[in-house]
């Protein structure tokens, strides 16, 4: 049997935390004894799916300091200083690990850089695996990172094509070494578990809100709810009656209050703390507004497609418009100018004919983000099948 580990370390629950679970669930689920997962426990942030991690046969691997769960997660300086510590930290443990246990595969995302400049200089046997997602910022020191390890890098993978073709053109990797990866979103029986939630508290809260659209995620800069909010407030002056209901937390938390407070809008835009389980949320809205600057495919317009709700999305960089197939699947929007979202929604008020059919087109597109899809993508990967 052969292993494969997961290095992913996050302060925060960004998109990743999922797409890293789902992974690796899929990976032990479908793959029938054929290889072995365990995933790094580096900063204690995958001990609240232990249980979840036992059910499917998945291993951590503990060195954890119990000083990194108080360190900041807050704040842009403040987290590169805390993922800075945390290299620091991880440095000989990982080392440990990698020459003891001699994994066949690792599989890493976020703090890239420790893996990559350990396995530059030594001589594993481990076949390193580079998750690239997002919108990365090519500056000289990644660029120099990615360029000096690319040779011992076993395989590159990309979320979206957009992405994919970024990279071939960049001529930093070995363009016959980069591939597309899709991201394990649907997990179907989780799926059916969370949308038939009995939990009266939470179903209480769904039932205090009527007719909103919905909006969810980080209240970070990326998600750039700003202008989400200010299109909105323009769209009240229309529809006076109108709920925008914002599910999340982030460092710009307060700063999003204040505007809705600024534009007299408290009876109509709501911010809700993070919820584990927005399912229900989405059953009842009458559309999701993605509005961010950057994202992946965006998991929550993955999820909301298989929850059958309309999406109206950014046309950001690098995955909306591929997963929206262009606008055949829902609405694109070009973000931060002026009025555009605001006519998205009011074009969402008045049009209907099409509007069944985007739906049943973004509910088929969400088949090929399931598990078991991501399984036999991620296994080709792995026998490098590309």
């Amino acid at each position: 049997m052969k292993t494969v580990f997961y290095w992913s370390p996050c302060l925060s629950k960004v998109g990743t935390v999922k797409s890293t679970i789902n992974s690796a669930i899929s990976l032990s689920k479908y793959s029938k004894d054929k290889f072995k997962v365990k995933i790094i426990n580096s900063c204690g942030e995958w001990d609240e799916y232990s249980e979840i991690f036992k059910k499917y046969g998945i291993d951590l691997i503990e060195f954890k300091f119990k000083f990194f769960s108080y360190l900041p997660k807050k704040g842009f300086i403040k987290s590169r200083i805390s993922y800075l510590i945390i290299i620091l930290f991880s440095f000989i443990p990982l080392l440990k690990v990698l020459k003891n246990d001699k994994p066949n595969f690792i599989i890493i995302h976020l703090l890239t850089s420790l893996p990559l400049i350990l396995n530059y200089f030594f001589n594993f046997k481990t076949k390193f695996i580079l998750r690239i997602s997002g919108y990365p910022k090519l500056n000289f020191l990644r660029k120099f990172l990615w360029k000096i390890s690319s040779k011992k890098i076993f395989q590159i993978t990309c979320p979206t094509n957009d992405l994919l073709n970024d990279l071939k053109n960049q001529n930093i990797f070995e363009v016959e070494k980069v591939c597309y990866l899709q991201d394990p979103i649907i997990n179907i029986s989780d799926f059916i578990y969370k949308i038939q939630n009995k939990n009266k508290i939470l179903l209480d809260k769904v039932e205090n809100y009527k007719d909103y659209f919905l909006a969810v995620g980080r209240l970070t800069k990326q998600k750039n709810y700003q202008y989400l909010i200010n299109e909105f407030v323009d769209y009240l002056k229309i529809k006076k009656k109108a709920v925008l209901l914002i599910i999340g937390d982030g460092e710009e938390k307060n700063k999003l209050i204040e505007l809705i407070k600024f534009n007299n809008a408290t009876d109509n835009i709501f911010i809700l703390n993070q919820i584990t389980n927005v399912y229900p949320f989405m059953k009842k809205a009458k559309a999701l507004i993605l509005s961010s600057l950057w994202e992946e495919v965006g998991f929550v317009i993955v999820e909301a497609a298989f929850c059958n709700l309309f999406v109206i999305s950014s046309d950001c960089p690098n995955g909306p418009k591929e997963f929206l197939s262009n606008g055949n699947a829902g609405y694109l929007f070009k973000s931060n100018k002026k009025n555009e979202l605001k006519k998205m929604i009011e074009k969402f008020d008045t049009e209907k004919q099409n509007l069944d059919k985007m739906r049943i087109n973004a509910k088929r597109n969400t088949l090929k983000y399931s598990l078991f899809r991501h399984y036999l993508s991620l296994n080709k990967v792995l026998i490098n099948e590309n």
